[in-house]
């Protein structure tokens, strides 16, 4: 049986005594004895009792601390579909309920999406850009995993557009074939207490069709709010007509070509829904011994976790063979018994039988080579109908295939009458019962498994024989390996091509049938002929017409002879999604986006679709359409909680992207929790990590934040693990540049003279040269980056230079000139110059940041453009230029940008000795001694040395050198050190207004938290085996730790030693 993950068998002869064997014969789900599940069910046991302890926990410290924000709204009066009017008084802080109002409807009622608007842009490139939106479930909301696909798909969409591409994102959204008709047959049942048999097929897909349009455009209207720039114009809904016509065109064509075929097989077969279900939809839920589960259309919980054993007899022989299975109900499936051919111990009862108990069947004892003999016994029971290998065994050996279970879930006439129309698992007991009673019956034990649970409806999926469609995955497997290995599919990251390799060399083939009525019904036909009462025949075709015609060429008779019945199941929701990359543009039809767009440029999803959609899509577009549907295939990791854990419904911790965006308080949250169909032990752990990460609930972040947070996790590797204070403190950045543009537009508004073009500013001053060259240095950061697909790189990049380089360290020294208002030409002139830069810098980031954050840039953009220089390009952002490397070569300074690495680390060691002698708010003159090389990079940036640090000047002195042109006095004796490096030290003199007790104090303090530190990184260093224990690596990190605090316990002792002799001077 599937899930039947360890049978244990003894085989009893006569003379011999009892033996057993583990047999793991079961092909999937892996058996939960196996290293990689019991690490799995540690892990997660492990985190489950970290949540719900009471002791203080690291997670608590980081749990989302914040404080309510006054929230400012967009109130002007704004038609639908109209632009923003952004001549409004600028608030004074960031709101994102502000910023993101109005912004989407004019981008999109404005066609900025769309392809076509590719002909206005003047900086066009004859080069196209085009993708999918792996679709959505119509049933469904949004999760962060969702949103993190879109993050990452609109920030290249909007880059490549940017960038003058003819780009296509096409939105769509997937039937759900399973989910939805789930999600209508409980309404009907809540709302009308009707039933799915009590309409007919048409009454009941118009009632679907109904709950569709009613409710199918939220999740359209969640990616608008989540600002994904798709041409909405081209929307696909899977079952639409046209990709209706795909749909069937493709079975057609599968089927004519011997690739499509009708088959009998095991599937995993839902007996509350009836149908066959993906492995997709199948959940491995873990059981470490009995457990009481809840199953639908049973009244009390059914235990499972259990391993009975019963004898058969050996017929012809004074002996039994004992069977252990966790499924007693199917043993009435058993048609054999299975031996090694070459086993010594069998080879008296080659071609014997065993008599079962309750149909006196005699089951043949069969040889086979894949009979492992050092196992156990060595014999191995075969039930077909319920067991993967046994079906492949049964294949071999012309077994029979006795099917004990039905689809609906009761036991099968061939059990006999007294088990007829019985529920399997009320069977079970009945079945152990007359076990006992013929005194067959050997015990019980605890048993670890693996349960395979259908997570549409919460039932235990049964495998079951059924006749279905398959597809002939073999070939198209093999040519989809080729394609990664002949480089002409790029999968990303690539060791995803090792994975790709390995499961398609394995592959099976691929069950479409599913018995639902909501989907596409396959396009195949029974087919009856006169005086004919066989109806095992089938014909395809576009439609019944067309099948009739075809029928009728096949057996040579008159259509109108022909009667014939469509099948009534429905194709598998994957095979429509697999035409999606094609379909969406037109096939079969020669369109002119199919011409133009196809091949896709890229497939973006996340890394647990890449076999369930992408290896499909690749092996149905190659078949279909002779080309390969998308050139590279970039995979995202998994989003996680804080806490490690896979985003479940089934464990209560999925985050909605809107409650990130809008905010929601913990309440709601946990009302939430309880609205859903989930395990109570489940519930109480999801309701107290709520407690714990939220007591306040979630901060509305807004849209913008939410995106650049989940852009600046690296895609590749580990998965990501989103806490809601990553997010906010992408907020915080949004506040930064609000700020920033408030104190810009306040400069340029005082500025008489226009601000200069970009190609005509010339950085003159040395702070210039050296911020406009941080500038071009990331501009490159993102070129490249963006190309190799590190977003995070990207968002890095412009998040330092933002906050670091044009905030921290260019404003902040710019300030003085840019606010205080004198006339001198000399000053003028630096007005102008610093404001002409700090346009530049905030003009050039914001289009750089558009991809990733489009809301808050298109805002600021907008207000920005009052002072440009020119007439812009574009009235929208989002079609302005993207910033390139070579536009702004004129401002590469590598020289500034490496020298101001001393001054920044000048200034940092200035204003901690400064802070150090409680100078906060004096500004006292330094001395550097230093070598010459240094002393020439500190005159260059004197000025920015001297307002950066807060200080009346700085006195250089060169003990190597006597130049005059940077000699000057030495340090005065008495003077406080702090070290920059091992040639450069700042040197600060006490006067009699520093408290010294104080400080002695202080730096007291400091040494003796810092000797322990030392002492314990020295006793490690010592220990036995240290250098042949620890890597390499860990050995650098701990030696350069224990260097910075030697180096910096020196300066205290030397610091210490030069405040007591001023006490005794005193």
């Amino acid at each position: 049986m599937m899930w039947r993950t360890g049978r244990v068998l003894s085989v009893r002869l006569a003379g011999r005594g009892a033996a057993r064997l583990c047999s793991g014969s079961t092909l999937k789900p892996p058996s939960s004895s196996s290293r990689p599940q019991a690490e799995k069910q540690r892990r997660r046991r492990k985190q489950e009792e970290a949540i719900l302890s009471s002791q203080h926990s690291p997670a608590e410290d980081k749990a989302v601390k914040w404080n309510e924000k006054q929230k400012i709204e967009y109130t002007a009066l704004t038609a639908p579909g109209t632009k923003k009017d952004t001549s409004l008084l600028f608030p004074a802080s960031y709101s994102p309920e502000y910023v993101e109002s109005c912004w989407y409807q004019w981008w999109e009622r404005e066609g900025f999406f769309r392809p076509e608007q590719h002909e206005r842009l003047p900086h066009a490139v004859d080069r196209t850009f085009s993708l999918c939106i792996p679709p959505p479930n119509v049933t469904g909301s949004l999760h962060l995993g969702h949103a993190l696909t879109v993050a990452v798909e609109d920030a290249l969409v909007r880059w490549r557009r940017m960038q003058g591409y003819r780009v296509l994102w096409v939105p769509g959204c997937d039937h759900a074939g399973i989910a939805t008709q789930t999600v209508v047959e409980r309404r009907l049942l809540r709302e009308r207490g009707k039933r799915r048999q009590d309409f007919t097929r048409q009454e009941f897909l118009r009632e679907v069709w109904k709950w569709k349009n009613e409710t199918g455009d939220e999740i359209y209207q969640q990616l608008r709010r989540l600002g994904a720039s798709l041409d909405w114009s081209r929307a696909c809904f899977t079952m639409d007509p046209a990709l209706s016509r795909a749909v069937t065109e493709a079975f057609v064509r599968l089927c004519d070509s011997g690739l499509i075929y009708r088959s009998e097989a095991l599937v995993n077969w839902s007996c509350a829904l009836e149908s066959v279900i993906s492995d997709i939809e199948v959940d491995s839920k873990e059981l470490s011994g009995p457990t009481m589960l809840s199953v639908p259309g049973y009244e009390n919980k059914v235990e499972f976790g259990t391993m009975f054993t019963f004898a058969y007899a050996v017929e012809g022989h004074d002996g039994e063979v004992a069977v252990s299975t966790t499924r007693p109900e199917t043993m009435l499936g058993d048609v054999a018994v299975a031996v090694h051919p070459d086993d010594p111990r069998y080879q008296a009862v080659h071609g014997k039988q065993c008599r079962h108990p309750f149909t006196n069947r005699l089951l043949p004892i069969i040889t086979d080579p894949m009979v492992d003999m050092e196992l156990g016994t060595g014999a191995v029971k075969v039930t077909p109908a319920h067991d993967h290998t046994d079906f492949l065994l049964s294949q071999r050996h012309s077994l029979p295939r006795l099917t004990v279970i039905g689809g609906d879930g009761t036991m099968t006439p061939p059990c006999g009458q007294w088990l007829e129309g019985v529920k399997r698992f009320d069977a079970r007991q009945l079945v152990v019962d007359a076990l006992l009673e013929k005194k067959l019956f050997r015990g019980k034990m605890n048993h670890a498994m693996t349960l395979p649970v259908c997570s549409r409806s919460g039932d235990i999926i049964e495998p079951l024989l059924k006749k279905q469609w398959f597809v002939n995955c073999d070939e198209m497997a093999k040519k989809a390996i080729q394609a990664v290995e002949d480089g002409q599919l790029e999968i990303i990251p690539h060791y995803y091509s090792k994975t790709w390799k390995n499961w398609l060399s394995n592959i099976s083939d691929w069950c479409i049938s599913r018995q639902l009525w909501w989907g596409h019904q396959i396009p195949a036909y029974q087919v009856e002929l006169p005086n004919s009462t066989d109806k095992q025949e089938w014909v395809w075709g576009q439609s019944e017409d067309e099948a009739r015609q075809r029928a009728a060429v096949k057996y040579g008779v008159k259509p109108e002879a022909i009667t014939l019945t469509q099948d009534p199941d429905v194709l598998d929701t994957w095979f429509s999604s697999a035409l999606f990359p094609f379909a969406m543009l037109g096939w079969p039809e020669q369109t002119t986006d199919l011409q133009r767009f196809y091949p896709n440029s890229i497939l973006e999803t996340g890394s647990d679709l890449i076999f369930f959609w992408v290896a499909r899509m690749v092996m149905l577009g190659t078949e279909l359409t002779g080309q390969l549907p998308f050139k590279q295939v970039l995979l995202h990791s998994m989003v996680r909680d804080k806490h490690g854990r896979k985003m479940s419904k089934s464990l209560g911790n999925v985050i909605d992207p809107l409650d990130v965006i809008h905010g929601v308080s913990l309440e709601r949250l946990q009302e939430k929790v309880k609205e859903g169909n989930i395990d109570p032990r489940e519930r109480l752990v999801a309701m107290e990590a709520q407690r714990k990460d939220f007591p306040k609930g979630i901060p509305p972040c807004g849209t913008d934040a939410l995106r650049f947070a989940l852009c600046s996790h690296k895609m590749e590797g580990e998965d990501i693990s989103l806490s809601i204070s990553q997010v906010l403190s992408c907020r915080h950045f949004c506040n930064k540049m609000w700020q920033t543009l408030r104190f810009t537009l306040g400069v340029l508004g005082d500025n008489t003279t226009p601000v200069g073009t970009l190609e005509e500013m010339i950085a003159v001053g040395s702070m210039e040269r050296w911020i406009c060259s941080r500038l071009y240095s990331t501009v490159v950061q993102c070129e490249r980056a963006f190309e190799a697909y590190e977003l995070h790189t990207v968002t890095s990049a412009l998040y330092s230079f933002w906050v670091h380089s044009l905030c921290d360290v260019y404003m902040e020294y710019a300030k003085p000139v840019l606010v205080v208002q004198t006339d001198t030409e000399h000053s003028v002139r630096a007005r102008q110059v610093a404001s002409s830069v700090l346009y530049h810098c905030v003009s050039v980031s914001l289009a750089l940041l558009s991809p990733f954050m489009p809301f808050i840039t298109e805002e600021l953009w907008q207000r920005l453009q009052p002072f440009s220089p020119g007439a812009a390009a574009q009235t929208t952002l989002c079609l302005q230029p993207y910033p390139c490397s070579s536009q702004l070569a004129h401002w590469h300074f590598p020289e500034e940008e490496r020298d101001f690495l001393l001054v920044q680390e000048v200034i940092r060691v200035a204003r901690s000795l400064r802070a150090q002698c409680g100078m906060t708010k004096e500004r006292p003159a330094m001395w550097a001694v230093c070598s010459p090389s240094q002393a020439q990079v500190l005159l260059h940036f004197g000025s920015a040395v001297w307002t950066l640090s807060r200080i009346v000047s700085l006195h250089i002195y060169c003990p190597q050198r006597a130049d005059s042109s940077v000699h000057s006095t030495p340090p005065p004796k008495g003077s406080l050190v702090a070290v920059v490096d091992h040639t450069c030290q700042l040197h600060l003199h006490i006067h009699s207004g520093v408290d010294v007790d104080k400080l002695i104090l202080q730096l007291s303090q400091r040494r003796d938290k810092l000797v322990p530190k030392l002492e314990k990184i020295l006793c490690r260093l010592q220990s036995p085996g240290y250098l042949s224990k620890v890597p390499a690596h860990v050995r650098q990190q701990m030696d350069t730790k224990m260097s910075a605090l030697q180096q910096e316990l020196k300066t205290i002792e030397d610091q210490l030693k030069v405040l007591q002799e001023t006490q005794t001077t005193e």
